[in-house]
């Protein structure tokens, strides 16, 4: 069964898309299939990949909307075992559309579920807000993954979030279980190392052990079409998105065996 992460977070310019990316290049650097789904009508991970948005016949609203098998909408990438699902902005008509249908929380889930997919991870860039698209993500999520920046504002809304959190848990995925990922963080600020200590105290383990820094070839690397594992190996992004892959491999474990003993 594949391992399905959501990448969410109502607060957007949280490096919510990078992280989708990063992540998925260093977890099949690592050896694994990873397939990346876009729902962000933004389309910024498309993009990031070096596809345009309007050249796929089928993107993610095909799932959501005309109930399309996700096997049919998987694109190949440049790079060998990582695949897309690319967005458009069509999808933004599934918030008007979705929740007229009867239990329309749950199609992903089901289109996933009813798929023999050939990935060992299967990751969700959402879209920075809490609607019918992120409600789906979550529901179908074994991990829902928060990137957040060490600033007031996008802390704040780790509050929404958590209520999301207890609603899905409630209605859809009682199972879900989060991760907050900090951000951006620049250690030689002092509010940035203030908030970083209060989330800890905050969410305890809820909070990856895993920081990642600001690195301006984080925001090179979409221009150049490619994650930043592939754009610049040494980078310091690069090295610590290899880490909390490694982090987040050890997480599935740890909650796998919890689940089976």
């Amino acid at each position: 069964m594949s391992k399905v992460i959501a990448v969410s977070n109502e607060k957007g310019g949280v490096a919510k898309t990078t992280t989708a990316l990063s992540l998925g290049a260093a977890l099949v650097e690592l050896g694994n299939r990873v397939l990346l789904i876009d729902l962000d009508a933004q389309a910024n991970l498309t993009l990031s990949l070096g596809l345009e948005p309007g050249e796929a016949e089928l993107t993610s609203s095909s799932i959501m909307l005309d109930a399309e098998k996700i096997i049919n909408v998987c694109r190949k990438t440049d790079i060998e075992n990582l695949d897309l699902i690319p967005s458009s902005s069509r999808i933004e008509t599934s918030e008007q559309y979705l929740p007229v249908r009867t239990n329309y929380t749950n199609i992903l889930q089901q289109a996933i579920r009813q798929s023999s997919l050939p990935y060992d991870y299967i990751i969700l860039d959402c879209p920075p807000a809490l609607g019918a698209i992120t409600r789906n993500a979550l529901a179908a999520a074994n991990l829902l993954l928060i990137p957040t920046q060490a600033e007031y504002f996008s802390a704040y809304a780790l509050r929404n979030m958590m209520g999301l959190i207890r609603r899905t848990r409630e209605s859809d995925n009682p199972n879900l279980s989060y991760r907050i990922l900090v951000t951006m963080l620049d250690r030689r600020n002092r509010t940035h190392r203030n908030i970083h200590d209060q989330l800890r105290s905050t969410f305890g383990s809820g909070v990856f052990n895993t920081v990642i820094e600001m690195d301006t070839k984080l925001r090179e690397s979409p221009i150049a079409g490619q994650p930043i594992t592939h754009y610049k190996a040494a980078a310091r992004g690069s090295t610590q998105y290899r880490i909390l892959a490694q982090e987040l491999i050890e997480y599935a474990k740890e909650t796998e065996n919890q689940q089976t003993s």
